[in-house]
């Protein structure tokens, strides 16, 4: 079954951001900076892993995957919607918007997934600290984000064979700057009630994974911490678990506001700037979070630091 036959539309136009012309020039400059930032900072953090063998942890491996995600997640919609406000075009390909849609929801899932077995490593190190290696091994690592990855792809790949079917042959306008799945089921002229039925279950389904799975090691960690409480114990778990905390408060939060407790008033304007923060701002402040509340990070960028001025000097 090709693509090409299951629609009249070959291309899609998006609208963008609902940013009046005059200013089109500074929005760009200030998302092509928080861009580049995002790419940069997540990329940083992955070197740094790299480099530092004191990094070599559980915490650390699944934190490259989630930079990597992050820089990929970002990657997937603001480079077309820098073009957009560059150029009159503002149009994509019909293969364009599916395959962006794609990578889209695919990369949302992983950072739920991966945000998840976080949380796992922070509840094995923190209640079973004794057993931290013996249970936290290299193969369970793997393991895990393997299965985030498989998982993650058969949900994306579900939704996208889901929409094939689906013909487009009346407006092809995305009120959007990129192509969401829920905005292109609004425009098809086909039958969507299966779409939006297995939207509603099977996301749902993978959403409750990720947030019972962080839930549950949170609500663990705070029993363990508490049967014996002390200052320096809960100074040393917020240590441990305050950069994810922030980043899962960050995530989740963002999609609580956005989803379940809509407005009647604006809500395309809303689920724009839900978008916005999910794709631009929350991959641009993880590594901000990361690296300045934790100190193996600030320790391993400042032996980076020194590595690289004792080469530049040594030339």
């Amino acid at each position: 079954m090709r693509w090409e036959n299951q629609s009249s539309v070959l291309e899609f136009l998006l609208l963008g951001l609902p940013i009046q012309p005059e200013h089109q020039g500074v929005f760009f400059a200030l998302f092509l900076g928080m861009y580049l930032t995002t790419v940069l900072g997540n990329l940083l953090i992955i070197l740094l892993i790299r480099l530092d063998s004191r990094l070599h942890t559980p915490m650390y491996f699944f934190l490259s995957h989630l930079a990597f995600t992050d820089a990929s997640f970002s990657s997937v919609t603001v480079p077309k919607m820098l073009m957009g406000m560059l150029s009159d075009k503002k149009s994509i390909t019909y293969m364009g918007c599916i395959s962006q849609m794609y990578f889209y929801i695919l990369f949302a899932s992983i950072d739920s997934f991966l945000l998840a077995a976080m949380a796992y490593d922070r509840y094995v190190a923190i209640c079973h600290p004794l057993h931290y290696t013996t249970i936290m091994r290299e193969e369970l690592c793997v393991l895990l984000v393997a299965g985030s990855w498989f998982l993650s792809c058969a949900h994306a790949l579900l939704h996208t064979l889901l929409l094939a079917p689906l013909s487009f042959c009346a407006d092809n306008t995305i009120p959007h700057f990129f192509c969401a799945l829920t905005a292109l089921l609004k425009l098809t002229c086909s039958d969507s009630t299966l779409n939006e039925l297995v939207i509603f279950t099977e996301a749902g389904i993978y959403v409750l994974l990720s947030v019972s799975a962080i839930l549950g090691s949170y609500i663990r960690i705070g029993a363990t911490i508490f049967r014996v409480p002390s200052t320096k114990r809960i100074c040393k778990t917020l240590s441990t678990c305050g950069s994810h905390l922030s980043v899962v408060f960050l995530y989740y939060g963002t999609l609580a506001i956005a989803y379940f407790f809509p407005s009647s008033s604006n809500s395309k304007i809303e689920d724009i700037i839900a978008s916005v923060m999910y794709t631009v701002v929350i991959p641009l402040l993880n590594p901000f979070i990361y690296s300045l509340r934790n100190r193996d990070m600030k320790a391993a960028l400042g032996i980076l630091q020194r590595k690289g001025l004792h080469s530049s000097c040594g030339r």
